[in-house]
């Protein structure tokens, strides 16, 4: 792990850049709170930024912070470390939030809400936060999560308890294409797509 090279003491949290890319993984599983190491390591790295080299910003967390799937619910590695740090993310202007944890699919947002595209951000639909994608479907002996919460909330576009995977090309410096495969079919399937755009190609979001 990359950890001693991004500044972190810790193989937990750590980040790294490539192909116009920065990458940022968080630790669901050690302290998180503002006084931590994590938190402040956070706080630097997200500093030094520089979108003019590396216009995407992704995240890549263990636990989810949005999630409508009844597992995993209430947990606090999911429900405090989005109170902490998720006001970090959305400052910095990540563009999304990668998770896992729960063993099924779902995506927040990016689609038209009240005709607009938009992304999510203390659980409102927000342009300029990032999106939050839970893709834990890979497989394991525990099976899926196969239940949800109903009614499905409104900032959650798109869920599925299918094992499955995804793949996130980046085009260029503005745009991105999401998708995700469902790995039950025979054949090869984009079961859930999506075009992203850089939040820093975005002049209304930019810091």
């Amino acid at each position: 792990m990359p950890f001693e090279d991004s500044g972190s003491t810790s193989n937990l949290y750590y980040s790294f850049s490539v192909a116009g890319v920065h990458v940022v993984m968080l630790g669901s599983y050690t302290d998180f709170d503002p006084s931590s190491a994590q938190y402040k390591w956070l706080q630097s790295d997200l500093a030094q930024v520089d979108r003019t080299k590396t216009p995407w910003l992704v995240v890549l967390i263990h636990a989810p912070w949005y999630n409508t799937n009844k597992a995993h619910q209430g947990e606090t590695e999911s429900v405090d470390m989005k109170k902490y740090m998720e006001s970090l993310l959305y400052n910095a202007r990540a563009d999304v939030v990668f998770t896992g944890h729960v063993h099924a699919y779902e995506r927040f947002v990016s689609n038209a809400i009240r005709r607009r595209i938009t992304r999510v951000y203390e659980d409102q639909a927000d342009d300029c936060g990032p999106i939050h994608i839970t893709v834990g479907d890979g497989g394991n002996r525990e099976g899926l999560a196969t239940k949800y919460i109903d009614p499905q909330l409104e900032i959650s576009i798109f869920r599925e308890a299918s094992f499955g995977h995804g793949e996130l090309e980046v085009v260029n410096a503005t745009h991105a294409l999401w998708t995700w495969h469902r790995n039950d079919d025979g054949e090869d399937v984009v079961s859930d797509s999506l075009w992203i755009k850089s939040i820093s190609s975005v002049d209304s979001c930019k810091v």
